[in-house]
């Protein structure tokens, strides 16, 4: 067979190269590994702009139904900062602007409480029109600027407390008049001569307070409180521990009461305009005239506190009797070391001393002032008579008649045993089951005139500031907001014993996060392989 010297010869079939074949596979698995990361980088820009957006959205319509839609459900169980409808009611009738500036220290849970009720008032506000209520939280540590200008502006005294302020008109409640405490005594070591006393919080006081603030700032005409002078009474521009009342009137003043002094002798009258008068621990008496004045203004549905100590006669006496109310020559001592401090715990039903329950009023040497007839025994007596109301009244002292004794003791054939009151209160006018659209007359009757000396609200004394001031409201017809009660703390408790104890820290602490460990572990193994 010849062959074609210029054919070309045949070519030998191609093998595959390895090496090229093993780098084509790389590329592959390395645009493969980029597509799967583009996917996931797309899909999580997609979940994050997809939460973005629905967070945005949410803020919208929240702030849209806010605006135009404020209604609010309530639906815990407890309504703990709820307001009660006596609270509703007179925020229905108030019309302004009502300024609440809270200051308390950060480290101060009330703060917080505070904050969360007067959120409440703010939306009530709202909800009624008519009324703004503007809140401010203020840090006295932190904003030392702006707790500057409130010291200046409101004559703040104390770090925490709340401000409510109208129309030029304010009053400041503190950290005491918001919480009602309770003392426990621990006597575990009493053995060893040592008796610890600590507070535990029973109430919550705030809707109470700031209602009546809002209610006394809100009123179209002050209540003007005239203070007799001209007898030795107390001085309410003194600034003396032992016997001024400046710290009272200061008190007055901020609740939005005013204040004047009445001179009798000059004015031959009790003004009309005169909400309630003050006689404040006496020491001379007053002329048949001037008592007989004051008797002419009960007459006339007027009001009257009387503060009157021990060895002293004011005058007053004889129309006391008449109003129902007897004062002894005496004074109440009580089980203390000198026996002139005289601690009440015990109140009558009333709306003076209903916000008391458990506190406890310090008196400094009272004198007993008593109902002439108890109204146990009042059966058969005209449904108009003056109604009288023991105040309050001391379960442990006695009625001693011996000036001189020192330290007092109680003597079973001259002095008189407990119980014993110090002061009462009287009312004509307001009789159960009559309707009477006449101003009943009131009255106050306190056997101490020491008890609300600045030396004593100084000392910071249980309840006696409490019980002045509740007294003057009730006085000047600013009661009817006392009948808002106290909230009571939430105390929720889980008791468990030992065994239950041991089993709750080894499920919570050790075998769930032990177990959520071991399944993250167990994903990112998975993920790597």
């Amino acid at each position: 067979m010849a062959l074609d010297p210029q054919a070309t010869p045949p070519t030998p079939s191609a093998r595959p190269d390895p090496a090229s074949e093993a780098a084509q596979d790389r590329r592959a698995g390395r645009e493969a590994v980029r597509r799967q990361r583009r996917r996931r980088t797309a899909s999580g820009a997609n979940v994050t702009i997809s939460i973005a957006l629905a967070f945005i959205l949410l803020v919208m319509l929240n702030h849209g139904a806010y605006r135009h839609f404020p209604e609010r459900w309530d639906i815990s169980s407890l309504r703990y900062y709820a307001l009660s409808p006596k609270t509703l009611n007179m925020l229905e009738g108030v019309r302004g602007e009502i300024k609440c500036i809270t200051l308390f220290q950060a480290d101060m849970s009330l703060g917080d409480e505070m904050r969360r009720l007067l959120e409440e008032y703010v939306y009530e506000a709202q909800r009624i029109g008519g009324l703004k209520i503007t809140l401010e939280s203020v840090d006295p540590d932190r904003d030392l600027v702006r707790t500057r200008e409130l010291t200046v502006q409101y004559d703040v005294s104390e770090a925490n407390g709340v401000i409510v302020a109208m129309d030029g008109r304010y009053r400041i409640v503190t950290e005491k008049h918001l919480v009602d405490y309770e003392r426990v005594v621990d006597s575990s070591q009493m053995a060893s001569g040592h008796m610890r006393v600590d507070k535990k919080r029973r109430g919550f006081l705030g809707e109470q307070v700031i209602s009546s603030s809002i209610q006394s700032l809100a009123e179209e005409r002050r209540p003007l409180v005239y203070v007799l002078t001209g007898h030795g009474e107390r001085n309410i521009e003194e600034f003396s521990s032992a016997s001024g009342y400046a710290t009272v009137a200061r008190t007055l003043r901020r609740d939005n009461i005013e204040l004047r002094p009445l001179l009798l002798a000059e004015t031959r009258t009790v003004p009309e305009d005169c909400s309630a008068l003050v006689i404040a621990g006496p020491e001379r008496r007053l002329a048949e005239g001037e008592a007989a004045l004051i008797g002419e203004y009960l007459e006339r549905s007027g009001r009257l506190l009387l503060l009157t100590d021990p060895g002293t006669q004011s005058g007053l006496e004889p129309m006391l009797e008449t109003w129902g109310v007897h004062l002894s020559r005496d004074r109440v001592v009580g089980l203390t070391l000198t026996g002139r401090e005289l601690f009440v715990r015990d109140y009558g039903a009333h709306p003076i001393t209903a916000p008391l329950d458990g506190m406890v009023t310090m008196f400094l040497d009272p004198r007993s002032v008593e109902p002439v007839v108890d109204e146990a025994d009042a059966k058969g007596l005209p449904a108009d008579r003056p109604r009288v109301t023991k105040l309050a009244y001391t379960q442990d002292g006695w009625a001693e008649f011996n000036f001189t004794q020192s330290p007092p003791r109680f003597e079973a054939d001259t002095d008189r045993a407990a119980p014993v009151a110090v002061a009462v209160a009287v009312e004509r006018g307001a009789a159960d089951g009559i309707q009477m659209e006449l101003r009943p007359t009131r009255m106050v009757v306190i056997g101490d005139s020491d008890f609300v000396a600045n030396g004593a609200l100084q000392n910071g004394v249980g309840a006696n500031i409490d019980l002045f001031m509740n007294a003057v409201n009730w006085l000047v017809t600013r009661e009817q907001l006392l009948a808002i009660g106290a909230k009571s703390p939430i105390d929720l408790r889980l008791e468990m014993n030992d065994q239950q104890s041991r089993i709750a820290f080894f499920l919570l602490v050790l075998a769930l996060p032990s177990a959520v460990a071991i399944f993250g572990v167990a994903v990112w193994w998975n993920r790597r392989r």
